[in-house]
């Protein structure tokens, strides 16, 4: 295993010290926690935001907190999700009396832990909000979907909605008008090494990849032999738009999210492959993301999400953005 780390141990706790260190007029550390905050925090009269998980997925989720995003992000160690603890340290950080909301990843131990901390705040009269994101296709219970890059969508226009003074009902409400009309689809060249087992989570052929992968490192839904550019993408494109309601004439976000070792060559290729296959359709982008938005450390591949946009779901997410 080549990973530039001083420990096992002490990856997370590192990686936020660096991230505080790095932007210290931004951000800032809860001592012991892993829980990094709005240097800010909290912001008199504004609906607070927080997110979260295992770690290994940056800049998710310690990366978009900030200005117009999340008040605070809960990073677990890598792969495995944050305590009731940490969360609970989170939401009394930022409530500022307005309220706050959760967004959540749809995995077990997610799910249960945010929502006990939120049950614990509840018990200090704080008021908690939760969504709880499921885009990810490659699932076909979406009961059962699991959270991927689709999340950073609800951060961008969560985020935005909240600074612009709105209730925690009202952002509660965008918020999960987002999470209904995401949709994600990934696909992986090679697996990632989770430091502390020192080891691939699966292996491929060199002619092989796999369709369906998630962000933890774990096998997708089929394996293949390894497809050309075009084809992949038309074939994520394919599925993610199988499980939408999009009509001639409907607007669009794209986003081509790198699992972590994937080019920006190789993403710039993928983005223009499914922007024409949108727009033989008659989708109009109206947003293309391109870059490293939630990643599975060093994982090669790319994930492809659509977001439907209505018209304020557009203006939000757009802000500051054009």
């Amino acid at each position: 295993m080549k990973k530039l780390i001083n420990g096992v141990d002490q990856i997370v706790s590192e990686m936020v010290e660096g991230l505080v260190a790095a932007h210290p007029d931004k951000l800032r550390a809860i001592e012991n926690t892993n829980v990094i905050v709005r240097a800010d925090a909290p912001v008199q009269g504004k609906v607070a935001l927080i997110s979260g998980g295992g770690s290994g997925h940056e800049p998710a989720h310690a990366g978009y907190v900030g200005e117009g995003l999340l008040d605070a992000a809960v990073s677990g160690e890598v792969f495995t999700s944050p305590t009731p603890d940490q969360v609970l340290e989170a939401i009394k950080a930022v409530d500022s009396g307005a309220g706050v909301l959760l967004i959540v990843k749809n995995y077990s131990g997610d799910v249960m832990n945010f929502d006990m901390a939120a049950d614990l705040a509840e018990a200090e009269d704080i008021t908690v909000k939760q969504v709880v994101i499921r885009d990810d296709v490659a699932i076909s219970n979406p009961d059962d979907r699991r959270g991927v890059a689709g999340t950073t969508l609800v951060h961008m226009i969560a985020g935005a909605a909240a600074a612009e003074g709105k209730s925690l009902d009202e952002v509660e409400a965008i918020a999960q008008g987002v999470a209904d009309n995401v949709r994600s689809m990934g696909v992986s060249l090679a697996p990632c090494t989770v430091p502390a087992s020192g080891k691939p989570g699966f292996t491929l052929e060199e002619n092989e990849m796999e369709i369906g992968t998630g962000i933890h490192g774990e096998q997708g839904v089929e394996r293949r032999e390894l497809m050309q550019a075009d084809a992949v993408t038309e074939e994520l494109v394919q599925h993610v738009l199988d499980d939408m309601h999009l009509n001639d004439g409907s607007e669009v976000a794209l986003m081509i999210n790198g699992q972590g070792a994937t080019p920006l060559m190789e993403l710039y290729i993928v983005a223009r492959k499914a922007i024409q296959l949108l727009k033989d359709r008659g989708i109009h982008v109206k947003k293309t993301f391109v870059g490293e938005y939630m990643t599975s450390l060093e994982m090669t591949g790319c994930s492809v999400t659509i977001l439907n946009l209505d018209e304020e779901r557009k203006r939000l997410l757009l802000s500051g953005r054009e």
